[in-house]
């Protein structure tokens, strides 16, 4: 399995340009992603850069062979948040976040994403980051203070920045750096903090504490990866400071400035037009649309119509629209085989920089040509139409005959009796529904429109 010969293109944050991607070693093709920190149930934000990756891993399973793909995505799950939830709810902070890691998997399983080969925890890997700590300190790469310990980014002032293409200067002048005094440069960034009776924390060198943000990705990377691999990703809300520290802490404790060679960044979500906040009342958890009866395949292709490096607008509208193009796709390739592979045209957009909006329109293209095999195949690629996320489509909605032998009984006694109103009220029962009525001299059909809501027909 494998099309080797397919040729990836990636926008690389790190150069600013979209390169050819050709990996450190094929038959072993490495990418990190930045995973969510476990307090609450992950909100519709949260979502897109799990289904963005989850698609690029799918494109590298494709192009060199699902064994030589590993996909590392880690859970921060030691936290200032979390140790507020635990503070304010008064529950164990291990039972949180083994409650919300679940929910997490639980809730992008839903949305049709592949789980990564490795999803390492924070916790499991606190004497590693100890270890990388302590290594820091005795390259001149950071000190310890009151406690504390901090890199020291004048040990590595000409690379600081690159990548979200800020100086020292510029950022220490626009920054919201926290002033601390034990600080020698305001950007020096926390590695090691103690922690008090109350909070989590480990022994050290320093004292009992518990690890920066940023030290933990840098480590987990290393341990699973290595010293330098091949993709690195996150949204873009990470590309500072969290992404330029771990380049900084992995550079310096690696001795060289290699660490990840691609580096990918998703855009960020509103909803209908605006930034999601929970003061315009429009923030959602995924949980929450599932709940609502949006199918997680919709919301699926609904991400999937934008670039990841567009800002992508959630929308009612888009959502409505989705579902209608799945049920259509859905009863094209319904007891179709897939096609061996899938078209051309749609892994070489996809090979594009993942320019899912052009793998959308080439799928529009199969269907209206009626080929169901490479429709079927093609969207498999991007994790749709798969039997794992149809169950909404084919639910016990998709018969209707019961309700089409009662509308065409009605019809024919209207007939003799020249009194239509239980015609009319049955077709607007069925229309409000969200069927579309189609009345002819054979009989009745009722055809499921994209609104469809089956617990409109209860009680007719």
């Amino acid at each position: 399995m494998g099309t080797m010969d397919t040729e990836i293109k990636l926008q690389n944050t790190k150069t600013r340009k979209k390169e050819v991607f050709e990996p450190i070693d094929a038959s072993n093709v490495r990418m990190y992603v930045c995973g969510p920190t476990v307090y609450d149930r992950a909100h519709l934000g949260n979502a897109r850069p799990v289904v963005v990756f989850d698609v690029l891993y799918r494109l590298l399973r494709e192009v060199y062979g699902a064994h030589h793909v590993t996909y590392a995505r880690n859970f921060t799950d030691v936290d200032d948040k979390i140790n507020a939830r635990a503070a304010e709810s008064g529950r164990q902070i291990g039972d949180i976040t083994a409650e919300t890691t679940q929910w997490f998997l639980d809730d992008m399983g839903e949305l049709g994403a592949l789980e990564p080969n490795h999803m390492p925890r924070a916790t499991q890997y606190i004497p590693q980051m100890v270890a990388m700590i302590e290594d820091l300190i005795a390259k001149g790469h950071a000190y310890a203070a009151e406690g504390h310990v901090l890199f020291a980014v004048d040990s590595w002032k000409e690379l600081y920045g690159k990548l979200s293409g800020r100086s020292v200067d510029d950022m220490i002048a626009g920054a919201r750096v926290e002033v601390a005094p034990y600080k020698k440069n305001p950007m020096d960034f926390v590695l090691w903090k103690p922690s008090s009776d109350e909070l989590p924390g480990w022994d050290s060198p320093w004292g009992r504490g518990r690890p920066g943000w940023h030290i933990e990705c840098s480590v987990m990377s290393y341990e699973l990866l290595g010293e330098t691999f091949d993709i690195h990703g996150g949204g873009n809300d990470l590309m500072f400071p969290h992404h330029e520290n771990e380049i900084a802490q992995s550079c310096c404790a690696n001795g060289d400035d290699s660490f990840a060679k691609y580096w990918l960044h998703n855009e960020m979500l509103q909803v209908e037009g605006k930034k999601m906040s929970k003061s315009l009342g429009n923030f959602f958890t995924v949980r929450d649309l599932l709940d609502k009866g949006y199918p997680g395949e919709v919301i699926r292709l609904v991400f999937l119509q934008t670039h990841y490096r567009k800002p992508m607008d959630w929308t009612d509208k888009k959502a409505k629209e989705a579902e209608a193009t799945l049920r259509k796709w859905r009863a094209l390739t319904a007891g179709i085989e897939p096609a061996s592979s899938a078209a051309a045209a749609v892994l070489a957009a996809l090979a594009d920089d993942l320019n899912t909006a052009g793998v959308i329109a080439e799928l529009h293209k199969l269907a209206a040509a009626g080929d169901a095999a490479g429709l079927l195949a093609s969207a498999n690629l991007l994790g749709l139409l798969t039997a794992e996320m149809g169950a909404w489509a084919a639910g016990p909605s998709a018969d209707f005959s019961g309700y089409e032998e009662t509308l065409f009984k009605a019809r024919q006694k209207a007939m003799e009796t020249k009194n239509f109103s239980e015609v009319d009220r049955l077709k607007a029962v069925f229309v409000e529904a969200g069927l579309e009525v189609r009345m002819s001299k054979a009989g009745v059909e009722l055809v499921p429109g994209a609104g469809f809501d089956p617990d409109k027909l209860e009680g007719l």
